[in-house]
């Protein structure tokens, strides 16, 4: 695995390095050690799957309030996404700050979204399917969001949006 840090301490673009033959290809998603090597909880509590029917599908920004803030690591595995992690740790030299990964099954890209960061994607393409691993288990009543269009962040999605659901329409914006 390789680790590109962004602009948003601790978060990080993971790259697969594969071992190719006449069959296809063999790469390690996810590791423990290189993980924790490099400051990250490394717990892998749950994973999720998400399916998304149409481009332009949009989904968070989702975070968890402590003690069940959580850090991800997020795949998409079948079709395109764009996915963002915003930082809204109190605390952080980049506070309020975004960044946004095409993630695809193509490019096997992951981001690694640390405790305190929201997260969301849209979908770039039809029937895009989502995966990630969570350091920590749901708890609907940490649940909490920010609205995916605050100008506080000004986040730039790539098309418009068609689909959100009625709670991440309804999130604040933070001012």
């Amino acid at each position: 695995m390789r680790f590109t840090e962004t602009k948003i301490q601790g978060t990080f673009i993971i790259d697969i390095d594969p071992i190719t033959d006449s069959r296809g290809y063999f790469a390690r998603t996810w590791c423990t050690k290189e993980l924790e090597a490099r400051g990250l909880d490394a717990s892998a509590c749950q994973m999720n799957l998400s399916s998304n029917a149409k481009a332009g599908t949009l989904r968070g920004l989702h975070y968890q309030d402590e003690p069940y803030a959580e850090a991800k690591l997020v795949r998409c595995n079948k079709g395109a996404i764009f996915d963002v992690a915003v930082d809204l740790r109190p605390d952080s030299k980049t506070r309020y700050q975004w960044i946004g990964v095409n993630l695809d099954a193509d490019n096997h890209k992951g981001l690694w979204i640390p405790k305190g960061c929201g997260h969301g994607f849209q979908s770039l393409i039809d029937d895009s399917e989502v995966l990630y691993i969570s350091s920590t288990e749901y708890c609907p009543a940490a649940e909490n969001g920010a609205h995916y269009a605050d100008p506080k962040f000004n986040i730039q999605w790539p098309l418009a949006v068609t689909e959100v659901s009625e709670k991440d329409r309804n999130w604040p914006y933070l001012q």
